[in-house]
């Protein structure tokens, strides 16, 4: 009997360093159980250096990664997404485009790295704070036995992830 495969869309207004680093420790976190994909509202069209930075440093295979819109997630053909978090708090209070299949949504904000005015070792550990939020609600998220979840408890699950304090 096969696993089923879940399809996770992580949303931001630029798609270029939050939902760009959500993608990257999902495909790691997941291969076989989760494919991941992120997008932007508003897509700047490059990724924020120092996000991919980090993530080269990490290990990461950042050779598919670019900043894209989200329209081409709710265009016909699109892969059908299972769940949808938006990572930044601007995504999360804009009017999202209707997903195919209705996917599990929450809100999963951490800092934006692009605004990050410190300088020098302090901006680094700014950048590895945010990675570390993520890696920590991405690395629960995995660990959710989903289909022993129903719909009600599931969103719960979700929810409360976003919330939590890192």
């Amino acid at each position: 009997m096969s696993e089923k495969t879940y399809n996770v869309l992580f949303l931001c207004t630029g798609n270029s360093a939050r939902s760009i680093m959500a993608e990257s420790i999902l495909t790691r976190f997941g291969p076989g159980k989760f494919r991941a994909f992120s997008a932007g509202s508003h897509p700047k069209g490059h990724l924020h250096t120092e996000t991919l930075a980090l993530l080269k440093r990490l290990n990461y295979d950042t050779a598919g990664l670019r900043s894209k819109s989200w329209d081409e997630f709710a265009a016909p053909g699109a892969p059908e997404m299972d769940f949808v978090f938006t990572v930044c708090d601007n995504a999360a209070d804009e009017v999202c485009p209707a997903w195919p299949g209705q996917p599990m949504t929450a809100h999963w904000g951490v800092p934006d790295p692009a605004v990050i005015e410190d300088e020098g070792a302090e901006r680094g550990l700014k950048l590895a704070d945010i990675y570390r939020m993520l890696d920590r609600r991405i690395g629960v998220f995995t660990s959710l036995r989903l289909e022993a979840l129903d719909k009600l408890s599931l969103k719960k699950h979700l929810d409360d992830i976003g919330k939590t304090r890192d």
